[in-house]
């Protein structure tokens, strides 16, 4: 038996093999993988550098005569968006043949100190105050707006990446691994990824000692014997074919999360999902269309000026702190500000708490262990939570192309139709998850609670998407 037929005998041959084969060639191709990755931080280091020194571009500026707008659709219409989608597609493809962080910090972890990575910075909650931190400071400065913000956080994250990358880890990306703002988010959403690199270990125990191998630097730091699925690792092909016992394979999208074991839950991921994924990014992409802020803004002015608290009103901060830019009469206050992160924050607990509750009352269905049951059932959330982010994205996108003249008529269908694509998806990964609920009444009460926190967060986006921004 072949080891692909080995690893993966439930996908078809001819699947089986398109896949494995892909894998080798990225093994034997790390020459052209390099080139590639390389190409892409020389495009990303354009696109995030020149249309910062360049002036703002004008109202009647299009992605077709104007540098920056071209730029802005390449980060933030494309770019961004579809990297999200791609978590669902190929798993984290991205980190291990794209990424320009990637690249850069592998190459200074080869000429750099190689100092063991320490413990505080393999703290699991990393990856969630990174992405916390990095979604609120973006919406301060209008990342998505203007360049020189997004020079000030997506070029900030490049120098710091280069730094980790200089001082830790031998050829390794250790900041991929435990600080990049955007790695936890890709390893819970790459978990619905239909390819994954599997591993035979009968196949492992059985050539070890006895072929000749070549050793496998896998940067991201897996331990390729016991990997099991594919949250960790960056499908950069390097150990295809080690050992004869590795391959990449097909495999259903909904078994990793569907049959979880109880004690791989993680409280980390269940956080980034509910308060990060869904309230954060909810609070941050809601903000600045939703009327409740204006009313809001408008009441703390009012007090702020009754109260002698001036100073809350006044524009001063500078552009790397706050929205500075009185060209395009865009200029935040200091009370913007606090309202911003008060509302993100708020969101974020609001939404966040109800659908943890929601969890929590569903997880009573089991007679122990109810905390870790509710932090798996969270993992069920990540397809409508995935693909809320990737709509909150393309809110720009849709705005770029309305600017451009564009005819968007099929938009509020789609959203509608992604929407309930992943509210079903979730709620049949949470009915596969309840199987062993063990009454029957029990597993169809604890999936009506399951459904309440999918209702919560479908009608906090429709609210966006269909009532304050149509």
């Amino acid at each position: 038996m072949s080891v692909v037929t080995a690893v993966a005998s439930h996908s078809s041959p001819r699947r089986r093999a398109w896949l494995a084969r892909y894998g080798d060639w990225l093994a034997r191709h790390r020459g052209v993988v390099q080139r590639v990755q390389w190409t892409v931080v020389g495009v990303y280091l354009i696109l995030l550098i020149v249309p910062a020194v360049l002036p703002l571009p004008g109202n009647d500026a299009h992605a077709l005569d104007n540098f920056t707008v071209f730029a802005q659709w390449a980060f933030w219409g494309f770019w961004w968006p579809f990297v999200i989608a791609s978590m669902f597609v190929m798993g984290r493809t991205w980190c291990g043949v794209f990424c320009p962080e990637g690249t850069l910090t592998e190459a200074a972890s080869k000429v750099g100190l190689h100092r063991g990575v320490p413990r505080w910075l393999r703290w699991g909650g990393w990856p969630f105050v990174a992405f916390v931190i990095t979604t609120i400071f973006g919406q301060l400065v209008s990342v998505y707006q203007y360049p020189k913000a997004a020079l000030l956080v997506l070029g900030g994250s490049t120098l710091a990446a280069i730094a980790v990358g200089y001082v830790y880890g031998r050829e390794k990306r250790v900041w991929c691994r435990y600080l990049c703002p955007v790695s936890g988010v890709f390893n819970v959403l790459s978990r619905m990824a239909p390819v994954a690199f599997r591993v035979d270990r009968a196949a492992w125990e059985r050539n070890a000692g006895h072929v000749p191998v070549h050793p496998i630097n896998c940067a991201p730091l897996v331990r390729i014997k016991h990997m099991t699925g594919p949250s960790e690792c960056h499908l950069c092909g390097r150990c295809s074919g080690h050992l004869g016992a590795v391959a990449l394979t097909a495999r259903s999208p909904n078994d990793e999360v569907a049959t979880l074991p109880l004690a791989q839950a993680s409280g980390w991921d269940a956080a980034l999902i509910v308060f990060g994924l869904v309230g954060v990014a909810l609070g941050a992409f809601h903000w600045s269309a939703s009327p409740w802020f204006v009313a809001l803004r408008v009441a703390a002015a009012d007090f702020a000026l009754d109260r002698g608290l001036t100073w809350l009103l006044a524009d001063n901060a500078p552009w790397w702190m706050l929205t500075h830019y009185p060209e395009a009469n865009d200029v935040f206050t200091w009370l913007d500000g606090a309202l911003i992160v008060g509302y993100i924050g708020a969101t974020a607990l609001v939404v966040g708490g109800a659908v943890w509750l929601a969890l929590s009352l569903a997880a009573c269905a089991y007679p122990t262990a109810r905390r870790r049951h509710a932090m798996r059932l969270a993992y069920a959330l990540i397809p409508l939570a995935g693909i809320g982010v990737f709509l909150g994205l393309t809110s720009l996108t849709v705005t770029l192309a309305r600017n451009e003249g564009l005819a968007l008529h099929a938009v509020p269908v789609m959203r509608a139709a992604l929407l309930a694509g992943g509210a079903t998806w979730s709620l049949v990964l949470a009915w596969r998850q309840l199987a062993d609920v063990p009454r029957p009444a029990a597993r169809w009460a604890a999936l009506g609670a399951f459904a309440l926190a999918v209702a919560l967060v479908v009608g906090a986006w429709g609210l966006l998407f269909f009532h304050w921004s149509r």
